[in-house]
C-alpha cells in the first residue's frame, strides 16, 4: 500500500490580544474565526501619527491564505506616498507572513504596531459587517490610531520583521508561539503511524528552516525561533522590551508614547515611557498623568517600580517655564512609587507650548554629592489632548462670600 504526502502547510492560527498578566508565558486564548487581513488608508488629525504625519496605512485582521496576493496589489498603489504602516492581527498563515514582509522588503517602508478607529464607521463595532465594507471599499477614511493594547501575535511578529524599520509602542505587544504544521496524505486507507510521524518531523524541519531563511535575510538572528520553539502553539509568549531589542525587532532603548486622552469617570492625559539606562539590564516601565480636578487645577501623576536601594530623589518636570516639582505620594507599595503635584492650568499649556520637556531626577549620594538624570520627553499630543481634557473638566468652585465679620477676622 503507498502514500503521497499531499500538504505539509504551516498554519499559526490566531491568538487573542494579550491581558496584563504575571507570567509572559500563557495559554492561548479559543481559536474565533475572525475577519480575513484589510488593507486600506486612512487619514487622520495634524500628527496622528507622528511629527509631520497624518496619514497612514492600517493592516489588521486574520492572516488568511490569499493575504499575500492581496497586499501586492494594494500596496502597488500606495507605495510611492511612502505612508507608515500600523499593524492589528492575532496572526494567521505564516507562509502568507512571510509574503507579505518580503513585499515590505522590496521597499523601505516604517512598520508599527497599532489599532485604527475609523471614524465613518460611527457606532458599528470596528469588526462589524457595515465597517468591514468600508474597509474593503478602496477609499481613503478618517480615523485615529491607538497604540493603547494593540495586538501583533502568532505570525504577525514576523510580518513587521519585513519592514526596514520597525517601532513598537511602550503600550503595545508582540506575542508569539510555535507554528502548527498540518499534513495530509493522499493513498487509501490509513498510513502507518511511523509514516506520519516521519512527515511531521520533515515538515517541522521545513518550516523551521523557512523562517530561518526569512529572519536572517531581514537582518534578525535566529535566537527569536529559537524561543518560538520553545512555546507550544497552545500558550503564547508575549515578548519582553529586553527580547524585543535583543532580537533586533525594535533596538530602541528608550520608548515612549504620545500624550493620550482618556476619557472615563475622571478624565485625565496618560503617557507611558519604557527606558533601560546604561549598564541596566531590564527596562523599567514609567508613566505620566494629567488629572483634571476643574478647568483651573490639574494633577500631574509620575508612577515608576520601586528601587529600593536607591537614595532619596527630588523629581522635576519643566519645559519652557519654571520647574514643576513632584512629591513623593503616601501611598507607596513595595513594588510602585508614586510622585505628583497640584498644578495650574497655565503650567500644563506652558508644557504643551514647547515640543519637549526635560524630565529631570536628582539623586543625593552618600558623599553629600547630586547626581542629575535628565531625559528628554517628547509632548507630542499634548496641546490636543489638553483641549479634550478641558471639555469635560467641571469649572472651579466658586468660593462662599465673606461677611463682614470674616473680612474683619482676616485683616487681623
Amino acid at each position: 500500500m503507498s502514500f503521497r504526502i499531499l500538504l505539509a502547510a504551516i498554519l499559526a492560527l490566531a491568538c487573542g490580544p494579550a491581558s496584563a498578566a504575571t507570567s509572559r508565558v500563557r495559554p492561548a486564548p479559543p481559536k474565533l474565526p475572525g475577519p480575513a487581513m484589510q488593507f486600506y488608508v486612512v487619514k487622520g488629525a495634524p500628527d496622528a501619527c507622528g511629527r509631520g504625519c497624518d496619514s497612514w496605512i492600517a493592516i489588521e485582521g486574520k492572516i488568511d491564505s490569499n493575504a499575500a496576493a492581496r497586499f501586492r496589489k494594494f500596496f502597488a498603489r500606495v507605495r510611492g506616498r511612502n505612508l507608515p504602516l500600523y499593524l492589528y492581527s492575532p496572526g494567521g498563515n505564516v507562509e502568507q507572513a512571510l509574503a507579505i514582509g518580503g513585499i515590505l522588503r522590496e521597499k523601505p517602508a516604517v512598520a508599527r504596531v497599532g489599532r485604527t478607529l475609523v471614524n465613518e464607521c460611527g457606532f458599528e463595532a470596528q469588526d462589524g459587517e457595515a465597517c468591514l465594507k468600508l474597509k474593503q471599499s478602496g477609499r481613503e477614511l478618517h480615523g485615529d490610531i491607538s497604540t493603547r493594547g494593540a495586538f501583533c501575535g502568532s505570525a504577525c511578529p514576523y510580518l513587521i520583521l519585513g519592514a526596514a524599520t520597525r517601532e513598537v509602542a511602550a503600550d503595545a505587544a508582540l506575542a508569539v508561539h510555535s507554528a502548527k504544521v498540518t499534513v495530509s496524505f493522499r493513498g487509501p486507507g490509513v498510513p502507518p503511524a511511523e509514516m506520519v510521524a516521519a512527515a511531521n518531523v520533515s515538515a517541522h524541519e521545513r518550516s523551521d528552516h523557512m523562517i530561518a531563511a526569512y529572519l536572517t535575510r531581514m537582518g534578525v538572528g535566529t535566537a527569536l525561533l529559537d524561543l518560538v520553539k520553545t512555546v507550544k502553539f497552545e500558550e503564547m509568549h508575549v515578548l519582553t522590551r529586553e527580547e524585543i531589542v535583543r532580537f533586533g525587532i525594535d533596538r530602541r532603548e528608550f520608548v515612549e508614547t504620545p500624550w493620550t486622552f482618556e476619557p472615563g469617570a475622571r478624565s485625565m492625559m496618560h503617557k507611558v515611557a519604557l527606558q533601560r539606562r546604561e549598564g541596566e539590564k531590564s527596562f523599567r516601565t514609567m508613566q505620566w498623568r494629567v488629572i483634571c480636578l476643574d478647568s483651573d487645577s490639574f494633577e500631574l501623576d509620575f508612577q515608576r517600580p520601586r528601587i529600593p536601594s536607591s537614595a532619596p530623589s527630588a523629581i522635576s518636570v519643566s519645559g519652557g517655564a519654571s520647574p514643576l516639582f513632584l512629591v513623593p505620594g503616601r501611598a507607596k507599595t513595595f513594588e510602585l512609587e508614586l510622585w505628583g503635584a497640584r498644578i495650574a492650568k497655565a503650567s500644563v499649556q506652558a508644557l504643551s507650548d514647547s515640543p519637549e520637556s526635560d524630565f529631570t531626577e536628582t539623586v543625593s549620594t552618600a558623599d553629600g554629592h547630586k547626581n542629575l538624570l535628565t531625559q528628554k520627553l517628547s509632548n507630542e499630543g499634548l496641546a490636543n489632548g489638553m483641549n479634550k481634557l478641558l471639555a469635560t473638566c467641571p469649572a472651579p468652585k466658586a468660593s462662599p462670600p465673606q461677611t463682614v465679620e470674616a473680612r474683619e477676622q482676616a485683616a487681623k
